[in-house]
């Protein structure tokens, strides 16, 4: 599975970047090895909006009961939106497999490629993956991704009889994009 998700993850940020766009920050939390499903972080603004909605990821994640997470991000994005100093390797693809009992990160470095440039000055890039160095366990993570995994496995108090499902609405009614599988669909 965790092959699947990095192929995934490599595609979708290939495909994004190609057209001028890098990905928001997504979370694919997993219950019982079966994934629940995509969500991607809201529009951001910078600074403590930023830090908030990346760290909000971990809402759907805990409704569900997940007992894993998975987490991607750029290293450059994250940074800029946050207002956080930028942390080695940049740009970095970073993807991070949580449990309660710890993390292990995973960093997927690339240069950049310039494809073209529209009119308007968008930059079309292809990512020229780097050999990912050694993943780390339990490696630091930066405060808001550290925030969503907190997030994900802190039992979530609704007195709703489908805490899941209206966190589900809530979250999409915040800009959030959630792409949910069959088995976890409303």
């Amino acid at each position: 599975m965790w092959n699947g998700l990095i192929g995934v993850a490599t595609e979708t940020y290939t495909a994004s970047l190609g057209e001028g766009v890098v990905p928001r920050p997504l979370m694919m939390p997993l219950v019982r090895n079966e994934l629940v499903g995509l969500i991607w972080a809201r529009p951001l603004k910078v600074g403590q909006d930023a830090l908030a909605g990346i760290a909000e990821l971990g809402n759907i994640a805990a409704a569900a009961g997940a007992d894993e997470v998975v987490l991607t991000w750029e290293t450059h994005d994250v940074a800029t939106a946050c207002e956080l100093p930028i942390a080695s390797p940049a740009p970095c693809l970073n993807m991070v497999l949580a449990t309660p009992a710890g993390h292990m990160l995973h960093h997927f470095p690339y240069t950049e490629q310039l494809v073209s440039r529209s009119p308007e000055g968008w930059a079309s890039v292809a990512p020229d993956w780097r050999p990912a160095p050694t993943p780390q366990p339990d490696g630091e993570l930066v405060p808001p991704i550290q925030a969503a995994v907190n997030f994900s496995f802190t039992p979530i108090e609704l007195d709703h009889p489908d805490p899941f499902g209206v966190t589900v609405v809530l979250m999409e009614e915040d800009g959030y994009r959630i792409s949910l599988t069959e088995a976890f669909a409303r």
